[in-house]
């Protein structure tokens, strides 16, 4: 089944760079030149990724990622025209799956964005409706669905991904550099910053709905999955 890629980009050149790398993907495009033309293709269209620059006029790409991550979980793929971590930490916080920085291969945001859909798209075999159990806490990789007792979790690709690592080795101490190792690869760019902030993102979301404990940090060694209990739990 064909994706489509929203490529949002104040600059034409980019897109229609983008553009046609995505289509020798067999990915069809749509386009928007700024945030707010972003979100309303995202409204009409609903793309199975979207490709965001952050230095826009008009609406930046963070408020354009802020606004939609208020109702929708699609995968946002960060393009910046400056090597700045805080642009990067502050964009993987509100909620993006991936970035690059100008100038930069568009061969490689196809690899990575494919690996991002990839990780989204559920696989043929059955499997159990949770793969994973602990405590209050449900996931599965087949529907990429995480749960808190009865409630859904609203998850990007990586935080998915970082909760899974964890909870399939719930005693098990994971250092920063071991996460990474586990999700290295196209498509995810982390840093010890970025899985910070991803973990904090984690708690946020389990704690509004009572999950205080979902992951536990160990000072100077790393995090491990907490006990999931809906018991309230320090940093």
């Amino acid at each position: 089944m064909s994706r489509t890629i929203l490529i949002v980009d104040d600059d034409p050149h980019i897109r229609q760079l983008l553009a046609f790398a995505f289509a020798k993907a067999g990915m069809a495009t749509i386009e928007a030149p700024d945030g707010e033309a972003a979100i309303a293709q995202v409204e009409q269209h609903a793309p199975d990724l979207v490709i965001l620059d952050i230095n826009m006029p008009r609406m930046d790409g963070l408020e354009v990622c802020r606004r939609l991550r208020a109702s929708s979980d699609v995968p946002i793929f960060f393009l910046s025209s400056r090597d700045d971590e805080i642009d990067r930490v502050l964009g993987i916080e509100l909620g993006g799956d991936d970035y690059v920085v100008k100038p930069f291969s568009p061969r490689e945001v196809v690899a990575r964005a494919t690996a991002i859909l990839r990780r989204t798209t559920p696989r043929n075999e059955p499997v159990a409706a949770f793969e994973v159990q602990h405590g209050l806490l449900s996931l599965d990789s087949e529907a990429w669905s995480a749960r808190w007792d009865t409630r859904e979790v609203s998850l990007t690709v990586t935080e998915f991904e970082i909760l899974r690592t964890l909870a399939n080795a719930p005693r098990r101490i994971f250092s920063r550099d071991e996460i990474i190792d586990r999700l290295r690869g196209p498509g995810f760019a982390l840093t010890d910053r970025t899985v910070d902030s991803h973990v904090r993102n984690l708690r946020r979301k389990f704690g509004e709905v009572g999950g205080g404990d979902i992951i536990e940090t160990r000072a100077g060694i790393g995090y491990r999955l907490g006990a999931c209990t809906g018991a309230a739990a320090g940093e």
